[in-house]
């Protein structure tokens, strides 16, 4: 098979009318951040296999925009036709293309893989110079797609109330509510979390994230799933019709966004008698309640951030409420049955990593004469290093797999597993493949950041290691992500903080000594749902749609440093967001902090104890000792040992 450029290029010149430019994004059409195999059309297109980023094909030009996270990773992976556009540093794709294409240019798009707010900023940025994006039809890159992975049809399963904690009822009142006090009769669901959440259902269309292909509408009076009905289950059924929810044809969610633009959708499937009259039985009740003449609810909800344009195109603008998700804050703010399920689910996987260090620091030891997890030295001895037995990145990262496995509620793992030694650490995303992934190294720091889907909540948690001899550079830049990783922890703040005013907390220590790194510091994380979860995070880039850390929200906690071809540091845990216990209560606003439910011991060999303050010291040395008390039930003999070594007290 050829170069799909040249295919592309075909396709783009014989469109009606010629396309001068088209853009492949990442996302599917449900504006996913991981996706399946057949939707991955910006990876097929152009090589690069990372989960952001966006891809320009035009008549000569061919060019990848990513973020930092994935700069060094495109770097390797696009071939020479390819120019990699650094997001941040370069003009962002509809600058670019407004200033290199003529004017009135022609831009294809898929119209089902572009959300809303992204298809109205590229509309006002083509317009100042008559330039015009153009909805395709059909996806091009499908048709030149000649293996395309087929739909996988795994089955939807219902996420118990002993686990999800909220009944759809509940969930399906409070949303009604919200949709009547914003006058809006319907509400359309397309990010696959938000659905699942809502419904209580589960899948597993998409790796690491146990989500269903599906879409949602939810109205005054009813609900529908969208969804390939092969994969119903009798269960699954039952659970739908017990809750008022009509299973539906996934195909048939753009027949029935014009329905319900014209008020008919709930005639037209359930020969029910019309929307437009339940809305005004309703309408009419509430008047009753306040005394007050409302007119009907006419508006039709839809988040313009996650919502394709597909789907958006066959509303009427003047009845479009363009609004974040109502879903996305309750979904963020666990409930109590959520935040216990949490904790449990960490504390079963910081044991796993805990027997996983066990295991790679024996193996290092016998199979590479590495001094170990606890000694210092630089002299490996080389002869115990057996050319049939090896350990690489790879097969190191499918142990600490193993291990999670055998723990109660496991699912799966809830991303690829960053498995890496060396200068492949300071690929921020890096992804270790079994045919050209490293050895491990006794002389170099070893980085692996991972997490799992357990049925009672979604883990991720970073470490980094050294198996022979630190470098005194190497262990002044772990402990000023160390210090800064302590200063996000412990941090106080008043309510209405957002995560970008706390960003800088876990920066400062590494500013100091003029290093940084180029990611967010941390994201929410789902209950057994994805593991980057919104609408919250905390990054240095001031985001218009992130909103303040309130109690009972999950965010990690990830500074880093990175330095290129040579090692990478990341220490990362899960926190949940809880009130805070104030002296003062300053503007009566309410303070906030940090709970870490994350077990695992940081690398003392790793600290340059004379850069921690006595509070950091007494930090770690907490932390530490928590660990050895919350983990033991789960510990042999052997492996509890070695956890009382490796959490000693630190002194300076």
């Amino acid at each position: 098979m050829g170069d799909p450029l040249d295919g592309l290029r075909s396709l783009m010149a014989s469109h009606d009318p010629p396309l001068h430019a088209l853009i492949v994004p990442s996302e599917d059409y449900h504006q996913s951040e991981y996706v399946s195999a057949r939707d991955k059309r910006r990876e097929f297109v152009s090589g690069f296999s990372g989960s952001a980023g966006l891809a320009l094909v035009t008549k000569d030009d061919a060019r990848l925009w990513t973020d930092g996270r994935y700069f060094l990773q495109a770097t390797q992976q696009l071939s020479d036709r390819w120019k990699l556009m650094r997001m941040g540093e370069d003009p962002p794709v509809e600058t670019w293309l407004a200033d290199n294409l003529p004017n009135d240019a022609t831009v294809g798009i898929d119209p089902w893989c572009v959300s809303v707010d992204t298809a109205q900023r590229w509309e006002n940025a083509f317009a100042k110079k008559q330039q015009k994006l153009v909805r395709l039809g059909k996806n091009l890159v499908d048709e030149v797609w000649e293996n395309r992975p087929p739909p996988v049809i795994n089955p939807v399963i219902v996420q118990p109330l002993e686990f999800a904690g909220r009944s759809v009822a509940e969930k399906l009142k409070d949303l009604r509510e919200k949709l009547l006090k914003a006058k809006a009769r319907g509400i359309i669901f397309t990010t696959l979390d938000e659905v699942a959440w809502l419904y209580n259902v589960r899948g597993s269309d998409v790796s690491y994230c146990p989500v269903v292909h599906a879409f949602a509408i939810v109205t005054t009076v009813s609900a529908f799933f969208y969804v390939d009905k092969r994969k119903i289950s009798t269960e699954v059924h039952s659970h739908m019709e017990k809750n008022g929810i009509e299973v539906c044809d996934y195909d048939s969610i753009s027949s029935d966004v014009a329905l319900l633009a014209s008020g008919k959708l709930n005639s037209a499937i359930k020969g029910s008698q019309t929307e437009a009259s339940n809305d005004q039985e309703i309408s009419s009740s509430r008047n009753g309640e306040n005394g007050a003449k409302q007119t009907n609810p006419d508006l039709i909800w839809l988040d313009s951030g996650s919502c394709c344009y597909a789907l958006c195109s066959k509303l009427n603008s003047r009845q479009v409420l363009l609004q974040q998700s109502p879903l996305a804050l309750p979904k963020a703010v666990k409930n109590p049955v959520e935040l216990d399920g949490l904790r449990k689910a960490h504390i079963r996987d910081g044991a796993s990593v805990v027997q996983y260090l066990v295991w790679l620091d024996k193996q290092m030891q016998s199979i590479y004469g590495a001094s170990g997890y606890f000694i210092e030295s630089d002299k490996t001895n080389k002869r115990k290093h057996l050319e049939s037995i090896k350990l690489t990145e790879v097969s190191a990262s499918d142990k600490l797999e193993s291990f999670r496995a055998l723990k109660e509620h496991f699912k799966g793992l809830s991303f690829p597993t960053i498995s890496s030694v060396g200068p492949n650490a300071a690929i921020i995303h890096y992804q270790p493949e079994p045919d050209t992934c490293a050895e491990l190294d006794a002389d170099k720091i070893y980085l692996f950041d991972s997490g799992a889907q357990y049925q009672d909540g979604t883990t991720d948690i970073t470490r980094t290691v050294h198996f022979g001899k630190p470098s005194a550079h190497e262990k002044a830049c772990y402990t000023a992500v160390l210090k800064g990783h302590i200063a996000l922890d412990t941090a106080i703040f008043p309510n209405g903080t957002s995560g970008h005013a706390l960003d800088i907390l876990a920066r400062v220590p590494l500013w100091k000594s003029g290093l940084d790194y180029r990611h967010g510091t941390g994201h929410g994380i789902g209950s057994y749902l994805n593991v980057h979860e919104g609408p919250h995070l905390i990054s240095f880039r001031p985001h218009a749609r992130n909103v303040p850390l309130q109690a009972s929200m999950t965010v990690t906690d990830e500074p880093g440093y990175y330095e290129d071809g040579n090692f990478g540091i990341r220490l990362e845990n899960v926190l949940i967001v809880n009130d805070a216990d104030t002296k003062f209560n300053f503007g009566d606003k309410g303070y906030l902090s940090f709970e870490h439910i994350t077990w695992a011991p940081y690398q003392i060999k790793m600290m340059d104890t004379s850069m921690l303050v006595p509070d950091e010291i007494e930090w770690v040395n907490t932390y530490h000792s928590k660990c050895r008390k919350i983990l033991a039930p789960f510990l042999d003999e052997s492996e509890m040992a070695w956890l009382m070594k490796a959490t000693e007290p630190v002194s300076v």
